[in-house]
């Protein structure tokens, strides 16, 4: 590598660092403040509130309406990490944009849930309620006519948010004979047929 290559200075050793996708100016929407210090960033909008901190390596300065995120050392990993941390960037103004949602369905004879404070309880078959206390940024609701079998998560932070459903499926999920269970809002569930499908399978 040349000295020219190694001087960070440079326009074409710029070029080299910077990812195609990390460089572009990142939006910042009206109602959202945006506090920088070091690496440290606070995104604020009429969602929430939501923060993190920025891996070394990177820099992130405003620019006008927008924000930019530098690689500010050499080498591809730089570059990769700048186009990581503009995506979380983006997520988190997202989140406190528009926010996140997702939705799970209870599947079995007698499973529901109900909201009681900021707990969930279900009813899923076993001798006794499981309960999920929500995270502070995540909130839920159960649509009356659902009977309690449909359940919407929301957030502005998308993280907590997967992490949310993801730990409520895992207190039923979907088992593949019957299909009863736990399940995202339009997952699909791999069905295997039991003995009498495979015997009657086996008879034709």
């Amino acid at each position: 590598m040349t000295e020219a290559t190694q001087n960070t200075g440079s326009g074409s050793a710029k070029r080299q660092q910077q990812s195609r996708v990390g460089r572009r100016p990142l939006p910042v929407p009206k109602g959202v403040n945006v506090t920088i210090d070091g690496q440290n960033v606070q995104v604020q909008g009429p969602k929430g509130k939501l923060s993190r901190r920025i891996a070394d390596g990177v820099s992130v300065r405003r620019d006008g309406d927008t924000l930019r995120v530098d690689a500010s050392s050499a080498g591809r990993g730089a570059a990769r990490l700048q186009g990581l941390v503009r995506a979380i960037l983006a997520t988190l103004i997202k989140g406190v944009v528009d926010g996140f949602e997702r939705s799970l369905e209870l599947v079995g004879t007698g499973y529901r849930a109900e909201v009681k404070g900021r707990a969930l309880h279900f009813q899923l078959g076993f001798s006794h309620p499981k309960v999920f206390e929500l995270p502070a940024e995540v909130s839920a609701t159960i649509p009356p006519d659902s009977k309690g079998t449909i359940i919407h998560l929301s957030s502005p932070d998308k993280a907590s948010l997967g992490q949310a459903a993801a730990t409520i499926r895992s207190f039923r999920p979907p088992e593949p004979y019957g299909g009863k269970g736990v399940r995202y809002r339009g997952e699909t569930v791999r069905r295997k047929a039991g003995k009498a499908g495979k015997a009657k399978g086996a008879a034709a």
